[in-house]
Order: C-alpha cells, then sequence, then structure tokens
C-alpha cells in the first residue's frame, strides 16, 4: 500500500501541518490501495502565502516566457502519462481507454493554452482607450474526483497562461494520480510559488481558499450543491468565481435518426467515464412511433458492452469509484422502480461473474416522465432513462425542463436539422451526431450547471482583468 504524506508548496515537497488520513480503496479488489495525509488550513495559507509572494513577478513574464513554461509543463506531463494511466486504473477504476485518453488530454492542455496565449492580444484600443488585460491574481483551482488529471493540468494552463499564481485543491480521494501530477510539474521546474498544491478536504482547504482574502479567484469543478456553498463564501471578498457545475444532459433522437447509429452513440454519451461524468447524457428522448425500434437497439447494444477489470482493452464500464458511489447508484435504480418506470436492461446489484469490486449493471429505463427523480436529479453513474416524445417542439421542451444545462446530443440524419434543433437547446455545449471533444473551443454551463467558460479564449479570459486607460495617445 502506497503512503503519501507530502504537499507542495513554494517549489518544495514539504510535509503538511495536517494530519489527518485518508485510505483509499482499489475499487476493483476492494483492497487498500494508498494511505494519504491530507493538509489543513494552516497549509493552505502558506500555499496562499507563496502564491501571493510569487505573483508580481509572475504577472510581468512576457508572453514568450509562459509559453515556454507551458512547453515544459506539456513534456513533464506527457512523460508520466503511462504511470498516471496506471494510477487511474487503479485508483479510480476507470477502463483504460478512459484512463489512457485523459492522460494525453492532460498534457495536451498546456499545449493547448500555449496556442491560445500567442493568438491573443492583450492590449487593444476601443473607443479613444487602450484597454490591458492582466492577470486577476492569485486563482483557487479546485478539481474533482472524476477527471482529477485533466482538471488540475486544464485549469493550471489557463492560469499560468494568463499571469495568475495557483494554489491547486485536488480531490483528497485521488492521491496517487494527485502525486503523479505534481511530480511533473515540480519536474518542469517553474519558479517558485508559482503553482502550489494542497490535498485536502472541501471543507477544511476549499473553506480557506473560498474566504481568504489573498485569494482572487475560484474555479471549481464538481457538484452544483458544493459551487453555491461556494460562491456564497466567496462573496464578502468579492472573489471572481468560476463552477463547472453538474447536468442532466438530453440525447434527442430525432424522427429521421439511423438507430443502430444514434443509440449506440447515446449510450456511449450515457455510460462514459461509466457514467461518472458531468457531461452524460443521462436523458434519452425518442419519438414514441420509434419505441419499440430504439430498445430493441439498446438491448442488444447493452449486451455487447463488457462490465469488468478497467485494465483489459475490451471492458467499456468498470467498477464506479468508491462504495458510497456503487451505494448512490443502487438507490437510484431502486428509486427508479418505485417511481413505476419500466426496466430494460440492468438493474439492482453486480452483474453475474463480478462479486468483488464496485460494479454496477448498466441500467437503461423506460415509460419515465420528466418528473420522476431519476429524470431530474444528476445519477453520476451508467443509469439511462428513455423517455419519448410526440413532436420535435416537444423534445426541445422535455429537453429544456431541467434546472441544469450543460451539455446536450442530437442524433439526425439531416445536419441542418439537427443544428436547427441544437440552437434552441439551453446547454453550453451541444454535440451533433458526435463526441468528440474540442479543447479550443468554451466549455461551461447554462443554469445551475455552472457560471463561467473554460478552455480558448473565453477560458484564458477568465483569469484576466480588463484595465481601461484614458488620455494615452
Amino acid at each position: 500500500m502506497q503512503t503519501i504524506h507530502q504537499t507542495y508548496i513554494d517549489g518544495t515537497f514539504v510535509t503538511p501541518h495536517g494530519t489527518e488520513t485518508v485510505e483509499i480503496i482499489n475499487p476493483t479488489t476492494e483492497r487498500p490501495l494508498a494511505r494519504a495525509t491530507l493538509a489543513d488550513a494552516q497549509d493552505t495559507r502558506r500555499a496562499i502565502a507563496a502564491a501571493k509572494r510569487a505573483l508580481p513577478a509572475f504577472a510581468q513574464t512576457t508572453v514568450g516566457e509562459r509559453v515556454a513554461m507551458l512547453k515544459r509543463l506539456h513534456a513533464a506531463v506527457l512523460e508520466c502519462s503511462d504511470a498516471l494511466r496506471d494510477a487511474t486504473i487503479e485508483e479510480y477504476g476507470a477502463p483504460v481507454s478512459r484512463a489512457t485518453w485523459i492522460s494525453h488530454f492532460a498534457a495536451q492542455s498546456f499545449l493547448d493554452a500555449a496556442v491560445t496565449l500567442e493568438a491573443y492580444d492583450f492590449t487593444r484600443v476601443m473607443g479613444t482607450s487602450t484597454v490591458v488585460m492582466e492577470p486577476v491574481g492569485v486563482a483557487a483551482l479546485i478539481t474533482p474526483w472524476n477527471s482529477t488529471a485533466g482538471s488540475i493540468c486544464s485549469k493550471l494552463a489557463m492560469a499560468i497562461a494568463a499571469g495568475c499564481t495557483s494554489v491547486i485543491k485536488p480531490s483528497e480521494l485521488s492521491p496517487i494520480q494527485n502525486r503523479i501530477v505534481t511530480e511533473a510539474i515540480h519536474a518542469a521546474g517553474l519558479p517558485a510559488g508559482i503553482v502550489n498544491i494542497v490535498t485536502g478536504r472541501g471543507d477544511v482547504v476549499g473553506a480557506e481558499l473560498s474566504t481568504h482574502p489573498d485569494v482572487a479567484k475560484i474555479s471549481f469543478t464538481g457538484s452544483t450543491a458544493v459551487g453555491k456553498i461556494i460562491q456564497r463564501a466567496a462573496t464578502d471578498t468579492m472573489k471572481r468565481v468560476h463552477l463547472a457545475l453538474g447536468g442532466k444532459s438530453p440525447s434527442i433522437i430525432l424522427d429521421d435518426a439511423d438507430l443502430t447509429k444514434a443509440v449506440p452513440l447515446a449510450l456511449n454519451a450515457a455510460f462514459m467515464n461509466n457514467g461518472q461524468a458531468c457531461i452524460s447524457g443521462s436523458r434519452l428522448l425518442v419519438p414514441e412511433r420509434r419505441l419499440a425500434e430504439a430498445i430493441m437497439v439498446v438491448k442488444e447494444t447493452v449486451a455487447q458492452m463488457k462490465v469488468g477489470a478497467p485494465a483489459d482493452p475490451t471492458t467499456v464500464i468498470g467498477p464506479l469509484a468508491n462504495r458510497n458511489q456503487y451505494e448512490r447508484i443502487q438507490n437510484y435504480i431502486r428509486l427508479g422502480l418505485a417511481e413505476g418506470a419500466t426496466l430494460i436492461t440492468g438493474g439492482e446489484g453486480r452483474p453475474a461473474g463480478l462479486e468483488q469490486g464496485y460494479f454496477v449493471k448498466p441500467t437503461v429505463f423506460a415509460d419515465v416522465r420528466s418528473e420522476m427523480i431519476i429524470a431530474r436529479e444528476e445519477i453520476f453513474g451508467p443509469v439511462l432513462s428513455i423517455l419519448t416524445y410526440g413532436s420535435e417542439e416537444e423534445a426541445i421542451d422535455m429537453a429544456n425542463d431541467t434546472v441544469f444545462g450543460l451539455h446536450a446530443y442530437v442524433m439526425s440524419s439531416d445536419p441542418a436539422r439537427a443544428k436547427a434543433v441544437a440552437t434552441r437547446l439551453e446547454a453550453g455545449r451541444v454535440m451533433i451526431n458526435t463526441l468528440q471533444h474540442d479543447p479550443l473551443a468554451p466549455f461551461g454551463g447554462f443554469k445551475q450547471s455552472g457560471v463561467g467558460r473554460e478552455y480558448g479564449v473565453l477560458g484564458l479570459e477568465s483569469y484576466l482583468e480588463a484595465k481601461t486607460l484614458l488620455g494615452v495617445s
């Protein structure tokens, strides 16, 4: 079992002042995997002080200097991508295909930020004034357990591009992944204090970051409930707050779609990352007249999805991250049955032959109504609800009937028609006949799915403030 007892402050690995420990269980074997010592409020204040000291010099660096840093970070994270992939499989249970993708996405984030930075104009003329974009200050980056390396690196990349120093609070449930990423960041050789990493609990480290007067900005990815707590806590010091929160994303299959293509795409959208994704397409909207056909394709497709050991390249769905997640999903499956939804495939308990590990059956319900709990709450596991609609207008209304607005998916044989539907959906991103990611386009949510955007120009500007200079020739 690994023991992790250091945090990273002012360019140095240090023993934390905090003494609380957390034990990590391998979700595949249910055996202890690691024990980590958590940082506390005093450690957090040390990290904030280091970031504050480093800020004046870093804010004055040139674009070329920051691009060079980003390229060194890319090389360092890419160098450890195999170790990061393996840790993601072992610690989190991500299928090897997903773990491989996320390890490369983490490294690529720095190059994407460099491309954005090199093309960005920090000084512009507006009216008769000169407008200068300046770094907002010390940024607190709070990242989730379901996308540890990707969230750390993508947030950090934009903070560095903007000239902000950072204090990162990764999830305490991912200490092995955190350690690997931290060691890579250290290997990149950035000046001390630019990046500080304190792994700890949200109600300790996160609370200190949310209220400390020397933190100018918070970038948080996680649940909507926690995002609301952070936003309230940040009010007294008027921090700039970016929130990437939960979702209940609809996948609309239009009546002209080829179901043999659309349904598998929708199932992949629903079950990606073992269903533990904020962008999961957990509501599938199909035309009433094609429901029977859609159910048949659902059954055939799910039957071919292997649930099993995440290191097996044929595995599509691995175990959930921990026992709490497993019990949470079992409860939602029971709720779906109690609410009167029809179980199409899956159900309670583990799949046959998987008596050990936090494995769940990929579950699909039909006859789901919009008012049901399983159609309204973010389940965060491989559970899909099928709803039916009569007209295209009704489909759009049903898709938008949610407090969330992060992602949406539209499947159609007519791209122009699909685009017309997409423009009417209340979501930050809409994918049309695809699951591809665009790292240079903005990402974020409408409604209670968040505030602000990540990636690309808008992601960079979320770490900048505009200063207007008048009377300058």
